[in-house]
């Protein structure tokens, strides 16, 4: 008999742990599809305070961009702006009207699988670096002495540091940027699972080779950063438990001279204009005023 039981209990354990092991797998999956699944929608019409544009072109990603282009009065460069993962052009409205009355054209996109650009699935960076140099391309068509810059937010900030061979820009701000893909994923697992996390993000990462067709070695951008050869801000809150302030001073380190830091103090994984105000808008107009605008005046004269 007691055998017996005891070869009951053996199994039950055995069943149980492998519809846990089942339960896991399934849930991870399911993590990943809701993190990659396209989020498009109608945008409509810009705002009438940008007098923009609507306009789309063909990217190498697969996907036809759209986006907004805003030609401020005074030709003090360009400023391509480059949404965080799952938002569109909508989230960089306010960048671009404060860009635009400081003197600076703005470029606003939806990247591919975003807003009203087509696309299969979000790839944090992989697929939309061609979005960006798509982007980058135009505006230079646009006007060939024109010095443009860039503002990336999260996997917007990702994208640019990913386009191969690298952006031909004269200024670039990266917000909340992660520096590799394993290490964003540890970041979110643990605000959900706390120790686990380091057990489970393997088994979310494994799922990017079959779903995506790219892996965690490939979304590396602090390794990109380095090559891109221009003046460079690296902006994140002191209290994003996203891309942590470790993480921000491993993107920063990897960086070439000349660049800057601004931890926002008491910012969390949050639009930093939103939380930051008029702080931020005189930190970016001083950076653009000494990258962009001085290089146009210089052209000018």
């Amino acid at each position: 008999m007691g055998v017996v039981i005891g070869t009951l209990i053996r199994r039950f354990i055995f069943f149980g742990f492998t519809a846990f092991l089942l339960a896991v797998a399934v849930g991870l999956y399911a993590v990943g599809w809701a993190l990659s699944r396209p989020v498009q929608t109608t945008i409509g019409a810009a705002p009438s305070s940008l007098e923009a544009e609507a306009l789309a072109f063909s990217s190498q990603s697969g996907s036809t961009i759209h986006g907004w282009l805003s030609r401020a009065p005074a030709r003090r460069g360009a400023v391509l702006l480059l949404p965080g993962v799952r938002a569109n052009r909508l989230s960089m409205v306010r960048r671009a009207e404060f860009l635009r009355q400081a003197g600076y054209s703005t470029l606003l996109i939806d990247f591919q699988g975003t807003g009203e650009s087509d696309g299969a699935a979000i790839t944090f960076g992989w697929r939309e670096r061609f979005d960006v140099l798509a982007a980058v391309k135009y505006l230079k068509t646009q006007s060939s002495n024109q010095q443009v810059g860039v503002i990336g937010v999260s996997l917007g900030g990702a994208a640019t540091l990913l386009a191969t061979p690298p952006l031909e820009v004269d200024a670039a701000v990266f917000e909340a940027v992660y520096p590799s893909i394993d290490r964003a994923v540890v970041n979110r697992l643990s605000m959900r699972v706390g120790p686990l996390a380091s057990l489970a993000a393997p088994l979310l990462l494994l799922q990017m080779r079959p779903g995506l067709g790219i892996g965690a070695s490939e979304l590396r951008p602090a390794d990109h950063i380095a090559k891109l050869h221009c003046p460079v801000l690296i902006v994140a809150g002191t209290l994003d438990r996203h891309t942590t302030v470790e993480d921000t001073q491993v993107l920063s380190d990897a960086a070439a001279q000349p660049k800057d830091l601004w931890l926002i103090p008491g910012a969390a994984h949050v639009d930093s204009l939103e939380f930051a105000g008029e702080d931020y808008r005189r930190r970016i107009s001083t950076f653009f005023e000494r990258t962009l605008a001085s290089a146009a005046e210089r052209n000018q004269n």
